[in-house]
């Protein structure tokens, strides 16, 4: 009984599904609005470490050095997957902002929560915040549009919800992706296979991770989609650049 599809993307970014759907012989009658990129707007407030702070760091970075690591308000880790993405970070020597969420109790509904200080230290390798304080921040919730924005950040490790998929092609920035749960992995499919504006850490999603099994992803995998989301200034840089146009028209 709908008289129309509202979907938040927009032409210029998913022309397939949008006259895929146009022509489908069922669907024809039925109009789809692109309506999209509609960007969420955030709040400033704090995490563990002061988001004033983040932006000050950021501020005396060079451009496009930065790393985000992120994955969203529902993503978080177990201690040894954690090790492991702290590792590859250490590893690639990259400058980094990470959100590191602390996951809820098996069999909660609730959200992550942020750690606090003093628990860092047990989740995140020895002498980790020590050695890397000239070249990171480690904080809870962070502010992601601010971040994306700034013009220090290269690349993002996201879980590819559609929103900082968005976020991040607004702002112009590559992501590494790393889908959990729900959509994440067809857009991040998508992003990589078919736009080739993002680089992969992983394709799949693995529900062993909410389940609690054993399964790692590997420092060392995590490591090369660092490197090559910021070393990446070719193609998929370009792309990703174009596109950010494109969908910046759209507010035109």
């Amino acid at each position: 009984n709908a008289d129309g599809i509202i979907v938040n993307s927009f032409e210029e970014l998913e022309s397939h599904a949008v006259h895929s759907f146009s022509s489908h012989p069922d669907l024809a009658s039925l109009p789809i609005y692109p309506v999209g990129p509609i960007l969420n707007s955030e709040p400033k407030t704090k995490g563990t470490v002061d988001s004033d702070d983040i932006i000050n760091w950021l501020d005396d970075q060079p451009p496009s050095s930065v790393v985000f690591i992120c994955f969203g308000s529902k993503g978080s880790f177990d201690e040894g997957q954690v090790k492991e993405i702290a590792l590859a970070i250490e590893n690639s020597g990259a400058r980094f902002v990470w959100s590191l969420r602390k996951p809820p109790q098996k069999g909660t509904a609730i959200p992550p929560t942020d750690y606090q200080l003093s628990e860092l230290a047990s989740v995140l390798p020895e002498g980790f915040l020590d050695r890397t304080t000239e070249i990171g921040r480690v904080t809870g919730w962070a502010p992601q549009a601010q971040i994306l924005s700034h013009s220090a950040t290269g690349g993002f490790v996201s879980h590819c919800g559609w929103n900082s998929a968005l976020e991040s092609i607004y702002f112009g920035v590559p992501i590494a992706t790393w889908p959990l749960s729900a959509d994440q992995q067809t857009n991040a499919f998508e992003l990589v296979t078919e736009l080739k504006m993002a680089v992969e850490i992983a394709l799949d999603y693995r529900v062993e991770l909410f389940c609690g099994s054993n399964y790692l992803l590997t420092a060392d995998k995590i490591e090369r989609g660092i490197r090559n989301v910021l070393e990446n200034d070719g193609e998929i840089r370009d792309k990703v650049k174009e596109m950010s146009e494109k969908m910046c028209n759209t507010f035109i």
